[in-house]
């Protein structure tokens, strides 16, 4: 492994972090209850009159690295319209809980709550609410949850109407043995493998050691809790389709070559 002050990948996420500081965010920490915390991005306590004008927007990221890292060519855009709430979901940067390990409190109602009780902390009765595959299925629990809160949904990529073989069909696809192999590399080899079944972009001409100084940095820690959200996922546990109409206007964007969520998925979920 490369000494720190030549890492690539934290040289990346400094440039990202300098995106959502020159968007007007600040990092910001808040204990929601007495057993979780949420590190979120979001407005600084004394915002312009400006920003308090527009309406709240919350972003979810998918399963992977934190927010910063996802969130990064969309938040100076969205800022210009929107007032932002990017937080790391639980168990991913900054965020953690010492909740027992059941799977209750890893499912994505879990993680929808903790959502549900930072944005009430944050004083924001009223929001839109951005998820980009594993933060679509939170998205659809807020929707689901606080119905009087939530305005519009958007879910990106993101198939809540996932069954069991739709599962299946994706270990086949990936040539993998479980899910958690891919979600969670633990090498920059496993990483390339990867690349192109999670993502457009494939990384075969990405030199080892610098995939493996990004695999330090965004899948190292809290892997065994990480590894817990994915045991404790609800959604595709049945071979049937779980999803209940919800009353807000929806946006479904998806991936034409998406592999993880083929895009019949979006079809037969628009339906």
């Amino acid at each position: 492994m490369a000494p720190s002050f030549l890492s690539v990948a934290k040289f990346v996420e400094a440039i990202f972090r300098r995106r959502f500081t020159s968007a007007g965010l600040s990092l910001q920490t808040l204990s929601i209850d007495s057993e979780t915390t949420i590190q979120f991005w979001g407005p600084p306590p004394s915002p312009s009159p400006e920003n308090k004008q527009k309406p709240s927007l919350l972003l979810l990221h998918g399963f992977g690295p934190s927010a910063v890292w996802q969130w990064s060519s969309q938040v100076k855009p969205l800022s210009a319209l929107f007032r932002l709430y990017i937080p790391d979901l639980v168990f991913f940067g900054g965020s953690t809980t010492t909740s027992s390990s059941s799977d209750e409190n890893r499912s994505e109602m879990f993680q929808a709550s903790s959502m549900g009780k930072l944005m009430e902390q944050l004083g924001v009765e009223r929001f839109s609410v951005v998820g980009t595959s594993y933060g679509g299925f939170v998205a659809y629990n807020m929707a689901k949850m606080f119905p009087e809160k939530v305005e519009k949904v958007v879910l990106a990529s993101s198939g809540v109407n996932m069954r069991r073989s739709d599962n299946e069909a994706f270990i086949a696809r990936a040539k993998c043995r479980g899910i958690k192999e891919v979600m969670l590399p633990s090498s920059g080899t496993d990483l390339r493998r990867f690349s192109g079944v999670v993502s457009s972009r494939r990384l075969d001409y990405v030199p080892v050691f610098v995939l493996n100084d990004f695999c330090q940095k965004m899948y190292s820690e809290k892997r065994e809790e990480k590894a817990e959200l994915l045991e404790g996922l609800s959604i595709g546990r049945d071979d049937k389709i779980n999803v209940s109409p919800i009353q807000q206007d929806v946006m479904l964007i998806w991936g034409e070559q998406d592999q993880v969520f083929p895009l019949k998925m979006a079809h037969e979920l628009k339906e």
